[in-house]
C-alpha cells in the first residue's frame, strides 16, 4: 500500500524516533508498504517518520548497474547506529519530504553501521559514495532532521527563496 508522505514544514518531522522492539508481522507490513510507497515517489531511500511513523527504521533501495531498482537489493534497516566514519564527500541530494529541491550536501564518504533485519537479526554493512549518503540521509530523518539543516547560509537562503516562491503559486 502506498503510503501519504509527510512534507516540510510539517512538525511531525523533527520528532526523535524511538527503537523498535517488535519484529511481528504488523513491521514487516509496514516494510513493505514502506517500499511500495518508496518506489511510487521514485525515491531512493525513505525513513518512517517520513509517513508518520516515529520509529527507526528506513528503507533503501539505489538502482543497479542497469539504471534498475531491484527488490533484491532493497536494504531495510531498523536501529542503526553509525560505528565509524570517514572521509568526505559532496552530494546533490534531494528528499521525499523536500520535493523539488536538490543542493550539494557534505558528509562522510565512508561508513560502518550496525542496524537489524526486519526479523531482529543484528547486520553490520560497511557502505561508501552514494550508499553511505544515502544512510547517513536517511538517520538524520530518524533524529528529527532535514538534508536543508545541513546547508550554508548563502544555501539555505536559496531554499527559502525557493519555498515560498512555490508556496505563492499554489
Amino acid at each position: 500500500m502506498v503510503l501519504d508522505v509527510l512534507t516540510y514544514p510539517n512538525k511531525k518531522l523533527y520528532e526523535n524516533s524511538k527503537i523498535v522492539e517488535k519484529f511481528d508481522d504488523d513491521l514487516h507490513k509496514f516494510l513493505d508498504d514502506m517500499y511500495d510507497t518508496m518506489i511510487a515517489k521514485k525515491g531512493i531511500g525513505l525513513a518512517a517518520i517520513q509517513v508518520g511513523k516515529a520509529i527507526r527504521v528506513l528503507v533503501i533501495n539505489l538502482a543497479n548497474k542497469d539504471g534498475v531498482q531491484d527488490k533484491s537489493d532493497l536494504l531495510e534497516i531498523i536501529n542503526p547506529e553509525i560505528l565509524e566514519k570517514d572521509g568526505e564527500i559532496i552530494w546533490e541530494e534531494g528528499c521525499l519530504s523536500v520535493p523539488n529541491f536538490y543542493d550539494e550536501v557534505k558528509r562522510s564518504k565512508n561508513i560502518k553501521i550496525r542496524y537489524q533485519n526486519r526479523f531482529g537479526e543484528f547486520i553490520e554493512l560497511e557502505a561508501s559514495d552514494l550508499l553511505s549518503v544515502c544512510i547517513q540521509h536517511e538517520m538524520d530523518h530518524l533524529n528529527g532532521h532535514l538534508f536543508i539543516e545541513r546547508l550554508g547560509y548563502k544555501q539555505r537562503k536559496n531554499f527559502t527563496k525557493e519555498y515560498q516562491k512555490k508556496q505563492k503559486l499554489k
